[in-house]
């Protein structure tokens, strides 16, 4: 059947909204089961747990959807939950790796016995502060060294009392102390002073020095062993401390290794520290003069494991949600300290990252958060390929930091990281990354709505139960639960629809929960919910309201009753912040003989998005299809949203636009009483369009502050009839009569409706019926064109 011939549709008020009569058949939530599992989510809920199952490499898991629909706190929950199933990761340890400072060493153990073994470790620490220096002082260990040095000076002795003789038989002293020796001349047997050896004669005197050198040369000569036999002595004396350290540190090292006798890595680090220890401890134990909070720290520094991941035996497998993903937050860091100005570092200033203490279970993380951190992405993607972890420092790399680091040994990396971000950074991922489908293989999309069921309803209830029962809130009434349920069906745009964006839901309930408090109220009531709705609106209604005092003062131009020629008001929606509300606009539109075509006024000053020039491109097209077969369409015309003064996107204009240039054309007046929303096709079919209810309820609210009349109303697409849940003072003005709501899906039901007139349906030989809205607007383009065709004639040059 042609469209011409099919009457608009007013709809009727139950068709404005969607009822909930008989889904809630409890007092209070308080009656209800609490919630298992995520609302809605089945297809979500099934990819989480296979993702989470698969141990494969590379099945880490990305959870796409918008935030707010309980994607993350679902993740975490059920993360959390499998990780108690799982068993209890290894905990990590680095040591000092003696022979190379710089390559710390990592040391695995069984879950809670890492904090044993530094614990174990300590207690080593005040068993080598008691034992030493006091071990030096044992008569044993005094004797030893006594017999040592006594050796030294047996030697020592006899060179020295061979030259002693030959002196003396040259009458000559010799004089030793601790330091120096000395050689005096004597003279009947006393040892002459300087001012005495003065007054000998020249000739005892010259003979004195030349005595002196003869025995100088045989004391060079007895003590040319000296270096051997301190040499020896040293050797002798370290022998002795070595087998009295040893001896002191068996008792305190063997009950160690036997405790981690099979824990090799343990074992070995005890032998290389019982190694060093022998090195150690007599200059900073016995030699220097530390005090004993600094021995302690000397020791530590040297000898204590740093526990970089520890566990309790028995609490599962980690669940890490890292809020902040910079480089350091997630593989660690090496710390430095400073000495005179100098940086220095030890495998004690080693510090453990998310991917260390998630390393065994899982690790959450935000996309938008971790994709602008410099280095990141790039290096877990290197983690997660290597299975390794490893801990270094890129600035240093970089040139940035001028200090010496350490390379720390790299420990095996075994988790499952879940990554969670919207629809758009995981296309860009696909597009822009190879790597990101072989890491992250297992998609979990979790949908913005979800299907309408009476199954669905039943488990939105429980969800409100379980929040307010987390949140200590009171509980909900079913009509309250009832308007929850119509306010989410709102959000979601659909009648047979809920929005998953809970965040939103939940602030509403919490705020309405405080309404009730205030009330003194036992219960939240629907009109609780309702005030709470409401407030909403007033808090970020300022420009919505301004607005509205701007057409109703006469600044912005809009009519709500009358008719006219080539206008009429189209529908519109304005996001401001998180605010989203609509306001009429007059769509006007001029025509004249030309061959400028259809201009779009806000395309031409750079005001018109893409898609509304497409809208306009579109509405030229079924211009020339519809009316100009036999004719060229030889028009100038233009169209405007008149007083729009920022940027217009979306087609949902083009069917009023078409309506207004079809009004220019045939000079038919458009009632002004009526808006008009939709978008068209090239053969004039009406599509559906976004935010019609908030686009119904701003024509509404006008004609509403100016008096309602019985005559106003709004034009719709019929697709957007399933998208209707409008405000109940808009279903009772339907109701008494005073608004109605129209839809069409022809733009020949829409000029009937703004027109009056009958638009005229094409007979076989593509003619319009006389008098029809088609049948003038053909005949002013024929005659546009007709004067075309003269103007040319006139301008041919005569023969």
């Amino acid at each position: 059947m042609p469209h011409s011939t099919v009457n608009a549709q007013r709809l009727l008020p139950e068709q404005l909204t969607r009822a909930f009569n008989g889904q809630f058949n409890f007092n209070t939530t308080a009656d209800l089961q609490p919630l298992e599992g995520v609302l809605g989510q089945a297809r979500a809920v099934q990819a989480l747990q296979f993702g989470i199952s698969m141990q494969r490499p590379g099945y880490n898991v990305f959870v796409m959807g918008e935030s707010g629909t309980g994607r993350f706190s679902y993740t975490k929950r059920y993360l959390q939950e499998q990780a108690k199933q799982r068993p209890t990761p290894s905990d990590w340890l680095y040591v000092n790796h003696f022979n190379e400072m710089r390559e710390p060493h990592a040391v695995q153990l069984p879950a809670g016995e890492g904090s044993r073994f530094c614990a174990d470790i300590s207690t080593l620490i005040d068993n080598l502060l008691a034992t030493f220096p006091a071990v030096f002082e044992t008569p044993a260990w005094q004797q030893k060294k006594s017999a040592i040095d006594r050796c030294f000076n047996r030697r020592y002795d006899k060179a020295l009392d061979v030259v002693e003789k030959l002196a003396l038989e040259q009458n000559i002293a010799l004089y030793r102390d601790s330091v120096n020796i000395a050689f005096t001349p004597m003279f009947e047997g006393k040892a002459l002073d300087e001012a005495e050896f003065a007054q000998r004669p020249e000739v005892e005197r010259e003979k004195f020095h030349a005595d002196i050198v003869v025995l100088e040369e045989q004391l060079n000569k007895e003590l040319s062993s000296l270096p051997l036999w301190k040499r020896e002595s040293s050797n002798q004396l370290r022998q002795l401390n070595e087998e009295t350290i040893a001896s002191a540190l068996e008792p305190l090292l063997t009950p160690l290794m036997q405790k981690y006798a099979e824990h090799p890595c343990v074992v070995a680090y005890l032998k290389d520290m019982q190694a060093n220890l022998l090195k150690t401890v007599v200059e900073q134990l016995v030699d220097e003069e530390h005090s004993d909070a600094l021995a302690r720290k000397l020791l530590e520094e040297q000898y204590s494991p740093n526990l970089i991941v520890g566990h309790a035996p028995d609490e599962g497998a980690p669940v890490v949600f890292e809020s902040h993903p910079t480089y350091d937050n997630l593989f660690g860091r090496i710390e430095y300290s400073t000495d005179q100005g100098a940086l220095y570092t030890s495998y004690r200033q080693l510090r453990s990252g998310a991917l260390h203490r998630a390393n065994g279970g899982y690790l959450i993380l935000e996309a938008e958060k971790l994709l602008p951190e410099p280095f990141v992405w790039e290096a877990l993607k290197r983690a997660l390929h290597s299975r390794q972890l490893k801990m270094e420092s890129p600035l240093v790399e970089l040139g940035r930091v001028a200090a010496a680091t350490l390379l720390p040994q790299d420990i095996p990396l075994q988790l499952k990281v879940v990554v969670i971000g919207s629809r758009e950074l995981y296309y860009a991922l696909q597009d822009v990354d190879p790597d990101f489908q072989e890491m992250f293989r297992m998609l979990v999309d979790f949908d913005e709505d979800i299907p309408l069921t009476d199954a669905t309803l039943t488990e939105f209830a429980q969800l409100l139960r379980t929040r307010t029962a987390e949140e200590e809130m009171a509980p909900l009434t079913a009509d309250a639960v009832r308007a929850l349920a119509l306010y989410s069906a709102r959000m979601a745009e659909h009648q047979e629809r809920i929005s998953a964006g809970l965040a939103d839901l939940f602030q509403v309930v919490s705020e309405a929960d405080f309404l009730r408090h205030c009330s003194g109220a036992v219960v939240t009531e629907a009109e609780h919910i309702a005030a709470a709705i409401a407030a909403r609106v007033t808090r970020t209604g300022r420009v919505s309201t301004r607005i509205m005092d701007d057409m109703l003062s006469g600044v912005i131009l809009i009519d709500t009753q009358g008719a006219a020629v080539g206008k009429c008001n189209g529908l519109t929606v304005l996001a401001v912040g998180d605010t989203t509300f609509g306001v009429p606009a007059r769509i006007s539109a001029s025509v004249y003989p030309g061959g400028s075509g259809i201009v779009d006024i806000e395309r031409e000053v750079s005001l018109g998005q893409s898609i509304h020039s497409k809208g306009v491109m579109i509405l030229t097209g079924y211009l020339g299809s519809r009316y100009a077969q036999e004719f060229p369409l030889a028009i100038s015309a233009s169209i405007a949203l008149e007083q729009s003064y920022g940027y217009v996107d979306g087609d949902s204009a083009s069917l009023g636009e078409v309506c207004a240039l079809i009004s220019a054309l045939s000079r038919i007046p458009l009632k002004q009483s009526f808006a008009i929303t939709g978008s068209i096709n090239q053969f004039g079919e009406v599509q559906a369009v976004g935010g019609v209810n908030e686009k119904i309820e701003g024509f509404f609210r006008l004609c509403q502050a100016r008096g309602l009349t019985g005559e106003q109303g709004v034009i719709i697409p019929r697709s957007n009839m399933v998208n209707l849940l409008l405000d109940e003072a808009v279903v009772s003005a339907v109701r008494d009569g005073q608004f109605h709501i129209y839809v069409v899906n022809h733009v020949d039901q829409a000029l009937c409706l703004l027109s009056g007139v009958e638009a005229g349906c094409a007979d076989a030989d593509n003619d319009f019926p006389e008098g029809s809205i088609n049948a003038q607007v053909v005949a002013r383009l024929r005659s546009i064109a007709d004067l075309d065709d003269e103007e040319e004639e006139e301008e041919k040059p005569s023969t």
